[in-house]
């Protein structure tokens, strides 16, 4: 242990003494040329080494590159989709502006039910089931909306209001399999019950006697009735579709009509709820 000890206090005390006498000395003395015999013996491991390194680091510095292109990319792909987002919110904002704007316009024309006033809304929830054809809309008991409200656009009959919130409302459409609308054909006065086909998603007019007139065509149209105080849900002549085709049988009493509604449901965006000017319900 002890001549460790010496060992280390003499390399120590060499090491100080040649540094002492290499920075004393001129550049051309001995240990400045030992030095450079020495970076000139080890030139060439230097190279060497640094060869066999180069690639090590140039796949670091690839890696590396990958990694913050891969993040850029990440950063760019969450833009367009934000970008993407927007857009589809834009488009569709002008579609139910577009609407809207139809809306107002069938609200001031001499077609428009007069004992009735519009409260213009969008929809805002749609039922996901086949059968199921109900909506909610951005209205509600604080706008004057109430249960049974007929609901139209310029088009046609959409449905009516079947449950009332502070500010939304449900409206169950005609094509809902609960809906029962009493219609007429406009050309003919044949009366029946527009209503669910019970297969499929379409619509019918059930209950026309098969000596009642009706044929393919032919514009079917809310019926509307007015007893004394008492009325039906829905304003006569609100236009509800076309006769799409007619049928019948010797042993069934009632025609059977297809009915193809002039509102188009699927892109149904905007709509009024219709709202008596008299007094409540």
């Amino acid at each position: 242990m002890l001549r460790r000890r010496v060992v280390a206090v003499v390399l120590v005390l060499v090491s100080l003494a040649l540094l002492t006498v290499y920075f004393r000395e001129s550049s051309g003395g001995s240990l400045h040329g030992l030095q450079s015999t020495g970076s000139s013996v080890l030139r060439p491991f230097e190279v060497a080494a640094n060869r066999v390194a180069q690639p090590f680091r140039d796949a670091a510095g690839w890696l590396g590159g990958l990694s913050s292109a891969r993040s850029e990319n990440k950063k760019l792909r969450q833009k367009l989709a934000d970008a993407q987002r927007k857009l589809i919110a834009y488009q569709a904002a002008q579609a139910e502006n577009r609407q809207l704007k139809r809306l107002l316009g069938y609200e001031g024309s001499p077609s428009f039910p007069q004992d009735y006033r519009g409260i213009a809304t969008g929809v805002i929830a749609r039922s996901t089931g086949q059968f199921d054809q109900r909506v909610v809309v951005g209205v509600g008991s604080s706008n004057g909306v109430r249960r049974f409200d007929p609901v139209v656009t310029q088009d046609g009959l959409v449905g009516q209001v079947t449950r009332v919130y502070t500010r939304v409302s449900q409206v169950t459409l005609i094509t809902d399999e609960s809906s029962y609308v009493s219609v007429i054909d406009l050309r003919t006065g044949a009366a029946g019950i527009l209503r669910h086909s019970d297969v499929g998603s379409s619509i019918i007019l059930d209950s026309v006697p098969v000596s009642a007139r009706v044929d393919q065509g032919d514009p079917i149209v809310t019926a509307g009735w007015r007893s004394g105080k008492l009325a039906s849900i829905f304003p006569r002549g609100i236009p509800v579709g076309l006769v799409s085709s007619v049928s019948q049988t010797d042993i069934d009493p009632s025609k059977q009509i297809g009915v193809s509604p002039l509102v188009d449901f699927g892109g149904l965006q905007a709509m009024i709820v219709l709202v008596p000017k008299a007094a409540p319900r």
